[in-house]
């Protein structure tokens, strides 16, 4: 026990500031140097205050980073997030307590800030539920085996008066800003975009310190002239033995804000010349690139898992921030170990608006503030979450009366690794 309290865990100055990114590197098994340039890149996202470190002595040994975002809610209000990054633990100090630590003053501090969720996107699964964080998005990657597509290997244009045009990195730091918010704006569980976020996907600011090597980036016009959608994407340059060629076109990001400008980008993508698989990148699992293709099973699922993870820290605001389709009520008697939000609460939602008060009544449903995270976005299933023991009804039908309030026509996605 003397151990644990040796450690000091506290926000990093900018002194400490090589140290703690030595220790980032060893935790996410890159080489731990730094390089000059590359330090100077991190800088751009050091924050006082927002970056924590544990250190043993002089040595940093664990490392905590959170910073601003938004996060778009059903129905398409943007609200306040803490989003928590860059966490590791050095080997050698594990199971002292160090993210537990870390993640109750970075918690707090966002509860006194008025943050009303927290997100991360969780490398291992076991570990964030402890801290309430449930997971509340879902992504799947898809190759396309372009020979069995279906697709009309001739295309060159859309058929809807649209074009698709390529363009250089400046372009895409002009016209990619004001696409993607068009996009969050829609997009339940998309996140906000710094200035940063674009730089560094065109080759500006190398934060990994890996020389860059520019991608290939197209953007779709309708036939107004408007932007409505835009790709990244890179090729390889693989050949069979009998001179034939194998080459991948793998998607960095896709973005579009029409149904149009998503069909004509992936059909694009399909025919460009030598390439015989594309891949997709992150996607919604119910993204429309499958049913896109006149053979959607010439789309193989190569990756699908958890990707967003919510905690919330204050249960009113974010159940009346979002909106709600049917109308009815609940009483969720939300149990938060750490004490930062939680309490019964009464939810009356309809397409007019929702009410979350504390409340005396007794509960309808039992559940834990991870799985009230895992709801928010109206992915996951009360009904499921009560068959595997994670919720508990209080009242009979009472996980059916939340799903029919919270789950949503079509599942949230967040397009972005943070």
């Amino acid at each position: 026990m003397s151990r644990r309290t040796e450690i000091d865990v506290r926000p990093i100055t900018e002194a400490e500031f090589p140290d703690w990114n030595r220790a980032l590197n060893t935790g996410f098994l890159r080489p731990p140097a730094v390089a000059a340039e590359q330090l100077e890149a991190r800088r751009k996202e050091f924050v006082p205050g927002r970056s924590l470190g544990a250190f043993d002595g002089e040595r940093c040994v664990a490392t905590f980073r959170s910073f601003d975002q938004e996060v778009t809610a059903v129905g398409g209000a943007p609200v306040r997030a803490d989003a928590v990054s860059n966490v590791t633990v050095t080997a050698t100090h594990r199971r002292r307590g160090l993210l537990t630590r870390m993640m109750a003053q970075d918690l707090a501090a966002a509860k006194e800030r008025g943050d009303v969720v927290a997100t991360l996107i969780a490398a291992e699964y076991r570990i964030y539920g402890r801290y309430g964080f449930g997971p509340a998005t879902t992504m799947t990657e898809w190759a396309v085996d372009v020979s069995r597509a279906g697709l009309d290997p001739r295309w060159a244009a859309p058929e809807d008066g649209g074009r698709i045009d390529l363009v250089d990195g400046e372009d895409v730091r002009k016209l990619g800003p004001e696409l993607h918010e068009r996009l969050r704006r829609a997009q339940p569980g998309a996140v906000s975009r710094s200035e940063l976020w674009w730089q560094y996907r065109t080759g500006v600011v190398d934060w990994n310190g890996s020389p860059w090597t520019e991608p290939c980036y197209a953007v779709y016009r309708a036939a107004d002239g408007e932007v409505e959608g835009m790709v990244s994407y890179r090729t390889d340059d693989r050949w069979g033995e009998a001179k034939q060629p194998l080459n991948t076109a793998t998607v960095d990001w896709l973005l579009a804000v029409t149904p149009a400008a998503e069909r004509a980008l992936w059909h694009y993508l399909c025919s460009i010349d030598w390439v015989q698989t594309v891949k997709s990148g992150w996607r919604s699992p119910d993204d429309l690139l499958p049913g896109l293709l006149p053979d959607p099973r010439a789309a193989r699922i190569t990756t699908q898992a958890d990707w967003l993870w919510v905690r919330i820290l204050d249960v009113a605001q974010a159940l009346t921030a979002r909106t709600y389709e049917g109308r009815g009520a609940a009483v969720l008697d939300v149990v938060d170990r750490s004490g930062l939000t939680g309490g019964r609460w009464r939810l009356e939602a309809g397409p007019d608006g929702a009410s979350c008060v504390p409340t005396t009544e007794s509960a309808h449903l039992v559940l834990d503030v991870a799985e009230l995270g895992a709801l928010w976005l109206g992915d996951a299933s009360a009904v499921r979450l009560a068959a595997l023991g994670r919720v508990r009804e209080e009242r009979a039908g009472a996980a059916r009366v939340v799903d029919a309030l919270l789950r949503t026509s079509r599942r949230p996605w967040c397009p972005d690794m943070f």
